[in-house]
């Protein structure tokens, strides 16, 4: 092997991956904010006494987290054209990320709201705490807490998938390197840059998150709990 590294022609594109590693942030921060909102919403469905509700959380769940990512974003996008409703390629990229991280972080909170202990809910109830209560400081907050560092690796894989996203020319970190690398013809420079870029941003994101947690829930920094 004769091949010479050559990382000058694509480090002086730095303006362009610096407006896809935006665009990145751009998708990955609204999408982690609802998305988590929705899968809590979709955890106390599925946990719901209402049977119907329970199953249709269910369904959304299932179909989610047994179909790739890709398929659902062509779905989203090529979908909704279809249907005559024009969705912008970022708009659908965002939809798709929500639609797909909500159902992840559904079963992971759900799992953390089923590890807590009848008895401490009785318990709750015997002090005389409402039902709304109860399920805030009893059962959903703790259960949050159990579960924030499951849910900060799902968040992180958020905003990995988002390089997907390329495929309906969403113009963040992977479609730039691709645009670079056929300007440059240095392929293997290009996407070391960004293998480099998607790292920092997630030690970043990582950072970002357990210092959240470490300042909303007050327990796990008491006990000097990591993740």
């Amino acid at each position: 092997m004769n091949y010479e590294f050559d990382f000058s022609s694509v480090l002086a594109q730095w303006p362009q991956f610096l407006e896809g590693a935006w665009v990145t942030i751009q998708l990955s921060f609204p999408a982690t904010i609802v998305g988590l909102c929705l899968g809590v919403l979709c955890a106390i469905g599925r946990r719901s006494a209402v049977r119907w509700v329970s199953k249709l959380c269910g369904i959304y769940v299932e179909v989610i987290r047994n179909t790739p990512f890709l398929v659902q974003i062509f779905l989203v996008f090529f979908g909704l054209a279809s249907l005559g409703w024009k969705v912008s390629a970022f708009g659908a990229a965002l939809v798709s990320l929500i639609i797909n991280v909500a159902a992840y972080s559904c079963e992971i909170v759900r799992a953390g709201m089923d590890s807590i202990h009848e008895g401490q809910i009785e318990a709750a109830e015997c002090l005389g705490l409402s039902k709304a209560q109860v399920y805030w400081h009893v059962i959903l907050w703790p259960a949050l807490e159990k579960v924030y560092p499951a849910l900060t690796s799902q968040f992180v894989l958020l905003m990995l998938a988002s390089s997907i996203t390329s495929q309906i020319s969403v113009e963040e970190l992977t479609a730039i390197a691709s645009r670079v690398q056929a300007d440059t013809f240095r392929p293997f420079e290009a996407y070391i840059v960004v293998a480099v870029a998607y790292l920092l941003l997630s030690l970043l994101m990582r950072v970002l998150l357990w210092g959240f947690g470490q300042m909303v829930f007050a327990r796990r920094r008491k006990l000097k709990v990591e993740g």
